[in-house]
Formats: structure tokens, C-alpha cells, sequence
């Protein structure tokens, strides 16, 4: 019989002992399983914990345990919108503060999907949609903008890659992208904030017309 375990490697000794705990308790929890040991002393794990805690991603109930808290659909509806917001203003930013390097990389993580190819690299256009809007955030130099998303980013993440496959967003998507970094490139502020933000608020009406989560 296969063994369905996940697989989480020891975390070794280390000054970055809580930072490693709380990548490796975050990637359990995506598996739905926070039983598996770990190789590391209770103090950082206590810390991560605390970290997911602190960040809503669990609930820790003093003599009862830790449990993973499930968004309701309204509460990622709220998180989309506050995204949309956040990374629209990054990339106002971004056409004022990015390198001309910088933006160009995003080709790499658009231009190498077309719309009759995508159906084809589902799993790899996935990841660059992912890559594509962490790499705007980035390019804001906005350190509290990048602060208040990495927040979100586990909920978006989730969700992103749950939606990517439907209602033929990916398509849509590829179009987006490929205006977004047009409008960067150009460094046409107004248009780039509204592009990015009717992106992700159409990511925001398929939530709520078609994504079943409470």
C-alpha cells in the first residue's frame, strides 16, 4: 500500500529555526496535515505556530489543539478586493520605480504561453500566473505593500490555482498578462492600475459567481 504521509524533511539546527518551521508547517497544512513529526526543538515550533496563528491560518485552543481555519467565501471575496487594491497601486508604482530590466523579465512568464498552447501547460502556466503577479508586487519598492500581501498570498495562491482551470479563465488570462506588461513597459500608469485591478476583481466576480466554499 503507498504511503499517502506527507513527507516533511527534518529542519536543521540553525539561527532561521522559526522561519524554517513556519515554511514547513505552511506546506502541511496545504496537505491538510499538521500530525507529522518534526525534527526540531518545541521553541521554534511553538514560535511558527504562533506565527500561523497570529496570521489566521490556524487556531490554537489552549488544551485541545491546533486546527486549521477555513475562509468563508465572503472573507476571500474581502481578501481578493483588498488585493486587487494592493497590487493595482503596485503596479502604478512600478512604472515609476521599476528598471526597464525588471519589467522585461516578466516576458519570460507570459510570453511563452499562447492561447492554443495553454490548454497544453496547464500545470506550468499555473505557477508563472503566480510568479507574474508576485513579480508586480515586487517591482512597487514598496516594502509595506509587499508586507501586507505576503499575508494574503497563501489564501491567493490557493484560490488563484483553483480558478485558473475554469470557465476558460487561463485564456483570458494570458490576454491580460500580456496587456498588463505592455502598459508597464510603456510606463502608462493609469492604464497599468487598471488593468491589473480589472484583473483580479474578474478573478473576484468568478469567486462569487461559480467557486463554492462555505
Amino acid at each position: 500500500m503507498a504511503d499517502t504521509h506527507l513527507k516533511i524533511a527534518p529542519i536543521g539546527e540553525g539561527l532561521s529555526l522559526k522561519a524554517r518551521a513556519y515554511d514547513a508547517l505552511k506546506a502541511a497544512m496545504d496537505e491538510r496535515d499538521l500530525s507529522q513529526r518534526f525534527g526540531v526543538s518545541r521553541t521554534p515550533l511553538r514560535e511558527a505556530l504562533a506565527q500561523l496563528d497570529q496570521e489566521g491560518l490556524v487556531k490554537i485552543v489552549a488544551r485541545r489543539g491546533i486546527f486549521i481555519v477555513r475562509k468563508t467565501k465572503a472573507e476571500i471575496l474581502d481578501m481578493i478586493t483588498v488585493w486587487a487594491a494592493l497590487e493595482s497601486m503596485a503596479a502604478r508604482l512600478a512604472t515609476q520605480q521599476a528598471e526597464a530590466g525588471e519589467l522585461a523579465r516578466l516576458h519570460a512568464l507570459v510570453d511563452q504561453f499562447s492561447q492554443d498552447e495553454v490548454a497544453r501547460k496547464m500545470g506550468e502556466y499555473s505557477e508563472a500566473n503566480i510568479k507574474f503577479h508576485q513579480a508586480i508586487i515586487g517591482s512597487s519598492k514598496c516594502p509595506l505593500i509587499v508586507e501586507i500581501t505576503n499575508g494574503l498570498f497563501f489564501h491567493m495562491r490557493a484560490i488563484r490555482q483553483r480558478t485558473i482551470f475554469e470557465q476558460d479563465r487561463a485564456r483570458r488570462s494570458i490576454i491580460d498578462h500580456k496587456e498588463i506588461v505592455a502598459a508597464l513597459e510603456a510606463r502608462d500608469t493609469d492604464r497599468a492600475e487598471r488593468l491589473v485591478r480589472e484583473h483580479t476583481l474578474r478573478l473576484r466576480d468568478h469567486v462569487e459567481r461559480f467557486v463554492e466554499l462555505d
